[in-house]
Formats: C-alpha cells, sequence, structure tokens
C-alpha cells in the first residue's frame, strides 16, 4: 500500500514513516499542507494519514481541497483536536477515519488495514501470476497453493512486478520505487533481492521444461515469467517477442 503521511511534528513524522515503511508499506511524508496536496494530487497514494494543524495550508483546507478528487484514496485524520464538531465536518469533508492524539501506533495500524479492507469493493486485494498469489491486505504469498515465507522487502520487489502485469521493469525503476534509492546508486541489491526471490518461489513448469517465475530480459530489466510456457502451443516465440527472444537467466 503507497501511503502518504502529512505531518509537522518532525519526530512523529519519522516515527509514522519508519513504523509504516515495517509493515511493508511505500512511505512518503511531507511537513505542510501545500505539499501533502501536491503530493496526493502526483502520487495518487491508497492511504493519506492527515494531521490537521499543519503550517501554510491547514488539514481542514487540504480534505476540502481534495473533497470528490481522489475517490481511490482513503483520509485517516490525526488530531489532537477534542471537539466533535471539527470531527464530524472531517468526515463529511471526505476522510475515512480519525485519530485522537496520542494514539497507539498498533491501533493506527489496525485502521490503516480497516480501510484498506474497505476499497476491496473498487479494488480486488488479490494479485495473480499464474500459480503465484499475493494478497496485498494480509500480506500472504503462496505459489501453486504452497505459503512462501517473504521478508517485507521481497513483499515488496514481488508486488511491484506483479502489479506490472508481466512488463519489464529496469534495475533503475525498481531502485526508485521499491527501494526508494537514486537510480544511479551504485548496488547490486535489485539482483541481490531477484535471486532470493527466484529461491523461494521456484520455477514456472510446463511442457516438460521449467523457467524461472521471475525472469531477466538482459540489458533491459526484470518482469514476471511463465507466460511463454502457459502459450506456447498457441503463438510462436517471434509472435510474442517481435523484437527478439528474451533471454532468461540469473
Amino acid at each position: 500500500m503507497r501511503v502518504l503521511i502529512v505531518e509537522d511534528d518532525v519526530a512523529l513524522g519519522l516515527f509514522l514513516q519508519k513504523g509504516l515503511k515495517l509493515e511493508g508499506h511505500e512511505v512518503s511524508w511531507v511537513g505542510d499542507g501545500e505539499s501533502g496536496l501536491r503530493q496526493a494530487q502526483e502520487q495518487r497514494p491508497d492511504l493519506i494519514v492527515l494531521d490537521l494543524s499543519l503550517p501554510k495550508m491547514d488539514g481542514m483546507q487540504v480534505l476540502e481541497q481534495m473533497h470528490g478528487r481522489f475517490n481511490g484514496t482513503a483520509v485517516l485524520v490525526l488530531t489532537g483536536r477534542s471537539n466533535v464538531e471539527e470531527r464530524v465536518k472531517c468526515l463529511n469533508l471526505g476522510a475515512d477515519d480519525c485519530l485522537l492524539k496520542p494514539f497507539s501506533f498498533h491501533e493506527l495500524t489496525a485502521r490503516c488495514r480497516a480501510l484498506l479492507r474497505r476499497r476491496e469493493t473498487f479494488a480486488d486485494p488479490m494479485l495473480r501470476h499464474g500459480a503465484v498469489e499475493l494478497n496485498r491486505i494480509e500480506r500472504k504469498v503462496t505459489h501453486g497453493g504452497r505459503a512462501v515465507e517473504l521478508t517485507v522487502k521481497e513483499f515488496a520487489l514481488l508486488e511491484f512486478l506483479m502489479q506490472r502485469r508481466g512488463r519489464c521493469c529496469g534495475r533503475a525503476e525498481l531502485l526508485r520505487e521499491v527501494w526508494q534509492m537514486s537510480p544511479d546508486a551504485g548496488t547490486n541489491v535489485v539482483d541481490v533481492y531477484i535471486n532470493y526471490l527466484r529461491k523461494k518461489l521456484g520455477a514456472v513448469v510446463g511442457d516438460g521444461d521449467a523457467a524461472p517465475v521471475i525472469e531477466t530480459l538482459r540489458g533491459e530489466g526484470y518482469r514476471m515469467g511463465g507466460a511463454r510456457k502457459m502459450v506456447a502451443r498457441a503463438t510462436s516465440a517471434m509472435d510474442l517477442f517481435p523484437g527478439g527472444i528474451a533471454l532468461v537467466g540469473a
């Protein structure tokens, strides 16, 4: 889940960012209302954790600007204001939930999960590719019905690749989107984690042959594999890859 935190308290913002990242979410944090609204427009996050007492533009104004524009984004308001009327106004402006400060981090994460479950009506929480299934809410992965235990970062990498539905993802894109690192960073962390996933997921088997669940397109990047095996009888490899046959390997 992509989460945007809009909170001007630096200590609290850093705490929430770190904690939600450990929960496996992609998290951005900004410290004022104008930046929060701009980031919401650019990123279209799944969830915004929004403080009300913000510089430049307060949280109520952010809600007013967002009202009716981002139907796919849930909003959890954090506030130290105990006035019931203000919380009611937040809900009327489109907030999905309100949490009073001080709060328990466990309660916050539980409310985040609840908000994501409510979105099931509009978005299937299950991602599927062949025999691989990924549950975004329960954060569980199976391959051919077999449970696969993944670390937080392994899960995030697999989720990103599965969301791309077989499109090739380059190392620079994966560094930027999964690790929030510069695309120019001199690191082989992407290759290392791809190998971790391959070892844990095993192979796609078809027509007596086996291919890795994640394919390497040399010089380009990685994508979810196995599609060739499933359609090989109906379509030639040249039809599938007009630019040439992709090499598969570690």
